[in-house]
């Protein structure tokens, strides 16, 4: 069992907590559930540090899962926040950041014509299918077992992130209604995809996927299936969406689209693109998006959406991104990383995979590669949780379940892979015994 005798203000406030919100968290993937413990209360964060209540200090690999892509509070996103709070928080009325960051948005995703804000990755997604089906016509949609896409009624289904790890891929509270359109296929599986169409083609409206995931961990997409998709898409009218929300900003300057070689007709984007801040955004084709009310009938507003403060954090960071170009330093670092990974199961005789795309990475406690939802959850999800508090007991904050990407930041140095990788072997040599 994990030692929390050093953390006695994170269980104190974790108690408190659990009488005032449900499980003591505002989103299942902080509860700890996969790993068991008390999740440790963070006071505030630095570069690639997190603080936690009791004092310690731990170097970050979750970077608040998946925004701090610079780190904890960097210096021109803090004062991009500080100004728009100055000139106030929220109007009702336009702003000229909201055009602002959609100029930039629109010049980083080659795919992207026209874009709407929204307030979060799940609005986001939930959006892009109303308008696909708007745009279509049609009602029925593809999702992938394994992918999560927020917690849209149709969509959580056979869903990964927390829904995993608690062990409830399809909610409670969601009608068979909302569900009955939705055809789950299996990642990585071009053939399934094909069996779709021939059966269904004249009644798909879209087809959603993470373009690389990072909800059942990290996964990697085959050539051959993305490509199968996108004709199979162009050939009968289909809207093939990608969830960059995790991806977006995070693989490369320009999305994971561009990386994999890939153009979806829409993409949904939100953690980098607010900086930390809450945003999320969908995009696409200006003849999709074109479909959207004031032009055209489909539905979509929101109070907040497009806050000016939000813009301003999204826009000083992906005009760092573009002009500092991290990408070669992030692509190294998390090699290092997971080459040390690699080393130290080996070294202990601990059966381990990884994948990795950019500053995505994931180690799988498993003999086999992992390319789906069923090759992921064969993980040793004990294994896994043993090594979670052996890494976090050294001061290294890993994302709490089997089945959630780490996230390397522009703000973490050789220095901490290193101290990490050390630390990574002393825990998988006590795994070993």
């Amino acid at each position: 069992m994990p030692n929390t005798s050093s953390r006695p203000n994170s269980e104190r406030q974790f108690q408190r907590a659990q009488g005032l919100i449900p499980g003591g968290v505002n989103s299942p993937a902080r509860a700890f559930g996969a790993v068991g413990g008390t999740p440790v209360f963070m006071q505030r964060g630095q570069g690639a540090y997190l603080f936690d209540i009791d004092g310690h200090q731990y170097v970050d690999y979750i970077g608040s899962w998946g925004p701090h892509i610079l780190g904890h509070r960097p210096p021109a996103v803090i004062a991009a926040i500080e100004s728009a709070l100055a000139i106030g928080t929220s109007f009702g009325a336009p702003t000229e950041a909201e055009s602002q960051l959609a100029e930039v948005v629109i010049d980083l995703v080659d795919s992207v014509e026209k874009v709407r804000m929204v307030n979060s990755g799940t609005e986001a997604t939930m959006s892009a299918i109303r308008v696909a089906r708007g745009f279509t016509g049609r009602d029925m949609l593809i999702k992938f077992a394994g992918c999560y896409h927020g917690h849209v009624d149709s969509l959580l289904v056979n869903a990964g992130s927390a829904a995993l790890t608690l062990g409830s891929p399809s909610s409670p509270g969601v009608p068979v209604g909302c569900t009955s359109d939705t055809l789950v296929l299996p990642y990585n599986n071009p053939e399934a995809v094909q069996a779709a169409f021939a059966e269904y083609a004249d009644r798909l409206a879209a087809v959603i996927m993470e373009p690389v995931c990072g909800n059942m961990g990290c996964v990697i997409p085959t050539d051959a299936f993305l490509q199968t998709l996108r004709q199979l898409c162009t050939d009968n009218g289909t809207v093939l969406i990608f969830d960059e929300v995790m991806t977006g900003f995070r693989v490369s300057l320009n999305c994971a689209q561009q990386r994999l070689g890939v153009a979806p007709d829409m993409t949904t984007l939100g953690k980098i693109i607010g900086g930390g801040m809450p945003v999320g955004a969908y995009g696409g084709r200006a003849d999709i998006m074109d479909a959207v009310s004031p032009v055209g009938s489909v539905y979509q507003a929101g109070t907040l959406s497009g806050n000016p403060v939000a813009m301003a954090s999204g826009l000083a960071t992906l005009t760092q991104l573009r002009d500092s170009n991290p990408y070669p330093l992030l692509e190294e670092l998390t090699a290092r990383l997971e080459a040390g990974f690699l080393s130290a199961a080996q070294q202990a005789g601990i059966p381990a995979q990884t994948n990795r795309v950019g500053s995505m990475l994931t180690l799988f406690f498993t003999e086999q590669p992992v390319t789906d939802l069923a090759t992921a959850t064969a993980s040793d999800t004990e294994r896994f949780s043993r090594w979670f508090h052996g890494m976090l007991d050294r001061g290294v904050y890993l994302p709490c379940s089997q089945f959630e990407a780490m996230f390397i930041s522009a703000a973490h140095t050789t220095d901490d892979i290193d101290q990490t990788v050390a630390a990574a072997h002393e825990v998988m040599g006590l795994l070993a015994e």
